[in-house]
C-alpha cells in the first residue's frame, strides 16, 4: 500500500508524509513505515499504526484509525 497524507491547514499546510508498506487488512494492528515527505516533512522517518475499528464486508465500508509517529528535521 502506498499513500500520502497531505496537510492543508495550519503550520504544516502544503507538507506531506509518504507511507509505503504491506497492509495486512485482517491483522488487528498493522504497522507501515514512513519513507519520506515534502515541505516541513522533508527527510521524514517514522511509522504508522493502523487499526480497523469498523468493517462491513457487505457494503465494503471500513473505518480505520491511523496513529502516526514521525521524526523530521
Amino acid at each position: 500500500m502506498a499513500m500520502n497524507f497531505v496537510f492543508t491547514d495550519g503550520e504544516y499546510d502544503g507538507s506531506t508524509i509518504a507511507i509505503l508498506g504491506h497492509n495486512e487488512v485482517f491483522t488487528e494492528v498493522r504497522e507501515m513505515p514512513i519513507v519520506g515527505g515534502s515541505g516541513l516533512f522533508r527527510f521524514a522517518r517514522g511509522y504508522v499504526q493502523l487499526q480497523t475499528s469498523l468493517y462491513d464486508q457487505k457494503i465494503g465500508y471500513a473505518v480505520v484509525e491511523y496513529n502516526v509517529f514521525v521524526n523530521h528535521y
